[in-house]
């Protein structure tokens, strides 16, 4: 696992816990290269339905599997105008988290659960019509 030195995790706003930076970040900046767990398919719903739901990321050709980060990788918050990127490499069976925008210290390192930054349709949490329950 690699991960800039000066990054650690810390109590957010954005609630729960998140990923902060006591460093300098310019943009392009590799931050963090997150081993994934990839679970199989039969398992997909076991995760779903634990505590490990707000932490896994959907994985495989037909996102019918679910990964859980490594590292801090799996501590990043959501926001729409993300300061950061994640690029999942299924052969590797890793993550890695990049600047898309200058990051100062004490700030928070954010992502967008969505996968793209342009992509501002709402996120799973914010959806109204989202019911953990039924997926």
């Amino acid at each position: 696992m690699q991960r800039l030195p000066g990054i650690y995790f810390a109590p957010s706003d954005k609630g729960g816990r998140g990923v902060f930076s006591a460093i300098y970040i310019s943009v392009g900046t590799l931050i963090e290269v997150c081993p994934m767990i990839v679970l199989p398919a039969e398992d997909f719903q076991k995760i779903h339905d634990s505590s490990l739901h707000d932490y896994y990321f959907l994985w495989g050709d037909e996102e019918n599997q679910c990964a859980i980060a490594l590292g801090f990788g799996s501590l990043y918050n959501h926001d729409y105008e993300p300061n950061a990127r994640y690029f999942v490499d299924p052969e590797d069976e890793t993550m890695e988290i990049h600047a898309i925008r200058e990051i100062f210290p004490g700030e928070e390192i954010t992502v967008t659960y969505n996968g793209h930054p342009d992509d501002k349709s709402l996120v799973w949490f914010e959806d109204p019509e989202y019911d953990k329950e039924k997926k």
